[in-house]
């Protein structure tokens, strides 16, 4: 009889610590509570600083790229702006050649109307002299007319290359905003850390 009583009286008291384990399991103290944020919160400021990280390092390879392409498209700049140097020679040097074959032109002129005094403005001299009047004037005019056509192509790249140039300028400078703000919010998520892993040494000490 004492010996089921006593076991009876184990049970019971067994069975009551494990009530009042598992009260405590379902209620923990202020201190654990605040413990259990802590580690939430540091996980969550180590999220929030892989990711920003992360987008940092994407902003500085945008940056990269911005600068690599800014790069290429000054030299296609360049490039276009010699060739409208040259363009711009060329056809001052056509002019210069027209204006002289026009002074031939009038001399020439001036001997096919002695020709035609002299030997009739049918006469072999005379066509002659109008064939070569006309193939002189006509070249000269298809040269300036190819520089002006070389001329307007060339201007046409150059501006298109200025406004790519302007483009990515705008998208090095968004870029770099961004860079910049990346890292501020990694600055920020470095010191919301901190400050959570102090915390939760000072809820580990019991306050």
């Amino acid at each position: 009889m004492n010996a089921k009583l006593v076991r009876r009286s184990a049970l019971a008291i067994a069975f009551v610590g494990l009530l009042a384990a598992g009260a405590y399991a379902q209620d923990p103290t202020p201190q654990q509570q605040d413990i259990q944020n802590d580690k939430k919160d540091i996980r969550q400021d180590k999220k929030d600083l892989a990711k920003d990280r992360a987008d940092r390092n994407a902003d500085q390879r945008d940056i990269n790229k911005d600068k690599r392409d800014l790069a290429k498209d000054r030299v296609d700049r360049n490039a276009d702006q010699r060739d409208i140097n040259k363009d711009k020679r060329d056809l001052a040097k056509d002019r210069a050649d027209r204006n002289a074959d026009q002074r031939d032109i009038n001399k020439d002129k001036a001997q096919l109307a002695r020709d035609d005094a002299k030997y009739g403005v049918n006469s072999a001299q005379a066509k002659a002299d109008r064939k070569d009047l006309r193939a002189d004037r006509n070249k000269d005019q298809r040269d300036i007319n190819r520089d002006k056509v070389d001329l307007a192509n060339d201007r046409a790249d150059r501006n298109k290359d200025q406004r790519d140039i302007n483009r990515d300028k705008h998208d090095l400078a968004k870029d770099r905003r961004d860079r910049n703000q990346d890292q501020k919010d990694i600055n920020k998520d470095k010191k919301d850390l901190h400050k959570d892993r102090k915390d939760l040494r000072k809820d580990r000490k019991g306050h």
